[in-house]
């Protein structure tokens, strides 16, 4: 789901819906934040940036129309000037993403477009196949280097057509970005964090900055209370999302996690596959506070019997996103 938020009180709103400061992003930076409920559970995770005189923010299309029922009751609570432009059939985004992701997007762009010199997490306004109203953003969920890019709905087959007629260019489907994502250490909505999960358990902490930023300092959005102490500290909590590895068997979502002794559960799976990078099984998970430490040794219940497996650090591979030559 894509928006644009227009109006000049359009950050202060924004910024009580999410948990990120957006106040200081420079016009074409963007950021991954977190939207809140009151109990500060995670209603969704969002990418915004500052396209200039409006915001931009993309919401996974599987909960963006929950995301629209809260925006809007929170407008009707906001006194102030904004107004929310949902792009629901007007606009449609692809991800290209890899290490040949510039070189098959830069056959889309207009001749002088610099791509060594944009920087992942920004992004600008521009056309793609001569096509005006599109939009191009440095970034994706693969923890590759890669692209968003946003058109007119009635231009999206053509502009796909002409991307896979590149011989360097396979079309995927979610599967494949499930492997991605999960090899990033990345959270999948609805697996790894959802409404019951507050930012600091699931180890997402620092998209609110660090202990003395103005987010963490300030609170004012909603929900900050039952995540931040008055000092800006984190209050604590009694679990805490972990990579797991050296399983034998792959371990899926909802694999019951247990200390080493296996009598004692301390958690459960939230997203597991068999590693195409690394060639081995690996997943993350929940588990109690006091075993989130890397090197701390578990057991997996996989298929009724019990696999030895060790708590780890992510990305499990690590993530390549752009940097720009200095």
């Amino acid at each position: 789901g894509q928006i644009r938020w227009h109006g000049k009180d359009r950050t202060a709103f924004i910024e009580k819906l999410v948990v990120g400061d957006i106040a200081s992003l420079p016009a074409g930076s963007g950021c991954l934040s977190l939207i809140t409920n009151a109990q500060g559970g995670i209603i969704d995770d969002t990418v915004i940036t500052n396209a200039g005189d409006y915001i931009y923010m993309v919401v996974n299309g599987a909960t963006k129309f929950g995301d629209m029922k809260h925006f809007k009751e929170q407008l009707e609570q906001f006194d102030g000037d904004v107004s929310m432009e949902y792009l629901e059939e007007s606009m449609q985004l692809f991800a290209v993403q890899g290490p040949g992701a510039a070189e098959a997007v830069k056959k889309l762009l207009p001749d002088g477009f610099d791509l060594t010199s944009m920087a992942f997490m920004t992004g600008t306004d521009t056309t793609l196949d001569g096509i005006k109203g599109c939009r191009i953003t440095r970034c994706g969920y693969t923890g590759e280097d890669g692209f968003e890019i946003a058109m007119p709905a009635e231009h999206a087959v053509s502009i796909a057509s002409k991307l896979i007629s590149d011989s360097t260019v396979n079309p995927t489907g979610l599967g494949a970005r499930d492997s991605l994502r999960l090899e990033a250490g990345l959270c999948l909505y609805g697996n790894d964090i959802d409404a019951n999960t507050t930012p600091t358990e699931a180890a997402l902490g620092w998209t609110m900055g660090g202990p003395k930023s103005r987010r963490r300092l300030e609170g004012g959005f909603i929900g900050a209370e039952n995540i931040l102490k008055p000092d800006g500290k984190f209050k604590a909590i009694s679990r805490k999302r972990v990579g797991i590895m050296g399983m034998k068997a792959p371990a899926r979502d909802h694999t019951e996690i247990y200390d080493a002794s296996g009598e004692n559960k301390i958690g459960e799976v939230t997203s597991g596959t068999f590693s195409p990078c690394l060639k081995k099984p690996i997943a993350m998970g929940y588990v109690e506070k006091d075993a989130s430490k890397a090197g701390t040794e578990v057991l997996l219940k996989i298929r009724g019997k019990m696999q030895k497996a060790e708590v780890t650090k992510m990305p499990f591979v690590e993530s390549r996103y752009y940097r720009v030559p200095e």
